[in-house]
């Protein structure tokens, strides 16, 4: 994909016409590192805390209930000050508050309860809805317009290179005993984890915070042009409010799928240990990661609304295929879920937010505030699961992907004017 500059996109022109995007988006692209190795850590602490707290699949989701409803709270928030003082200062501020959440883990681990362990992700996710917000809309707005699915893709390319690691270093940690032991014991090891994180993170911000960001003229992308709709309210879009209502849910299948893969795993493949189904996570988000790749090249040749619907589809056979509970099979299907979930995100998110000139940044902050649909399914996917086993609890992910392929069908046509994407 070829790195555009910015005199062609900014209305006005800027201080140094020509000035190559690159720089730029590659500091908004390695946020999404960051959040992605957050998220893996995320699935792995549920099964950790199930097994060295006693606690069960369904209380556990309270973890998962807090990341995503930071998301739910604070996206407006987010986008008000994203509006407000710009791409540069948001992620920064985005950055500063995931170090402090991380660093909240180091007194959390040494009360060795469950609660001030929710209360710190909650914190760590608020400053990572405060970079999402700051980072999914920079790389939408930064080039070109036709060009946002596939930016998108890429960018969240890293996002899955950060899942991997995530379960990868929680499986190598939480769960084995000698290196636990090593690095002094179950709290030690969380408190060492999350100190790194928290160092890597406000490095990184100070780096971010002595580069030079473009931000003139940023706010007027995606501004009318022949074919786009009309301005109208966001509310009288309707292919954006289908777009944020069906993030909200695609989110909820991801997290619901991402929070009980360790335990399904495990149940439907026998003499599985839970370290090994973590390591199992780490291959699934392979898979994550190989999928936005091809997600990217693929859209150079497919239109994002028939990649969509077909993804879709696929993923509502799979899951099916993983609720039946078959020995092996399940788990493999399961892995193979991760690969079509991998556009899914950011192409809802291009298709979303198309066509709606100066109110791109508010339509932002609302998609990224979708991200709190991942409050919706983890609890009751727990207590089906407790109740019915786990394979039972993924037929709700199955109707997520429904909606997910209705929408690349149909949805994000409603309105439009123009069938280019």
């Amino acid at each position: 994909m070829a790195i555009e500059t910015d005199a062609a996109h900014t209305p006005g022109g800027l201080a140094k016409p020509g000035r190559s995007l690159k720089g730029p988006l590659s500091f908004a692209i390695a946020c999404f590192l960051i959040w992605g190795l957050a998220y893996g850590l995320l699935d792995v602490l549920n099964k950790h805390f199930q097994e060295t707290l006693s606690i069960s699949q369904a209380d556990s989701a309270w973890l998962q209930i807090a990341y995503f409803g930071a998301y739910l709270l604070l996206s407006i928030p987010a986008g008000m000050l994203l509006h407000a003082r710009g791409y540069k200062f948001g992620i920064v501020t985005g950055l500063a508050v995931t170090a402090v959440g991380a660093l909240l883990f180091i007194p959390a681990a040494g009360a060795g309860a469950f609660l001030p362990f929710v209360g710190s992700m909650f914190v760590l996710a608020a400053g990572l809805c405060v970079l999402e917000t700051s980072a999914d809309t920079y790389v939408n707005v930064l080039g070109d317009p036709a060009k946002a699915s596939q930016r998108l893709n890429l960018a969240q390319s890293f996002n899955a290179l950060g899942v991997f690691f995530g379960p990868l270093i929680g499986g190598a940690v939480f769960f084995s005993p000698t290196t636990t032991e090593a690095l002094g014991g179950p709290t030690r090891s969380i408190q060492i984890v999350y100190g790194l994180i928290a160092v890597g993170v406000v490095l990184f911000a100070i780096a971010v915070w002595r580069a030079r960001l473009p931000e003139t003229g940023l706010s007027d992308h995606g501004g009318a042009v022949e074919g786009d709709a009309p301005a109208l309210p966001l509310s009288k879009q309707p292919h954006f409010v289908a777009g944020v209502i069906t993030q909200a849910l695609y989110i909820g299948a991801q997290v619901g799928i991402g929070a009980y893969f360790i335990n399904l795993v495990t149940h439907n493949w026998e003499g599985l240990s839970s370290q090994k189904g973590a390591f199992m996570l780490s291959l699934a988000a392979i898979g994550y990661l190989v999928g936005r790749f091809a997600a990217t090249a693929l859209l150079l040749k497919v239109k994002p609304r028939v990649l969509l619907t077909t993804y879709g589809v696929i993923n509502v056979i799979l899951t099916l295929i993983v609720a039946a509970g078959v020995n092996i099979i399940s788990p493999v299907a399961l892995i193979a879920v991760f690969f079509f979930m991998s556009t899914m995100f950011a192409t809802i998110f291009a298709l979303g937010t198309t066509g709606l000139g100066a109110a791109t940044k508010k339509a932002s902050s609302l998609m990224v505030m979708a991200i709190g649909g991942g409050v919706l399914l983890p609890w009751p996917m727990g207590k089906i699961a407790d109740t019915y086993g786990a394979n039972i609890a993924f037929l709700l992910p199955a109707a997520c992907f429904v909606v997910v392929a209705w929408y690349g069908w149909k949805g994000a046509g409603l309105g439009q004017k123009t069938t280019a994407i």
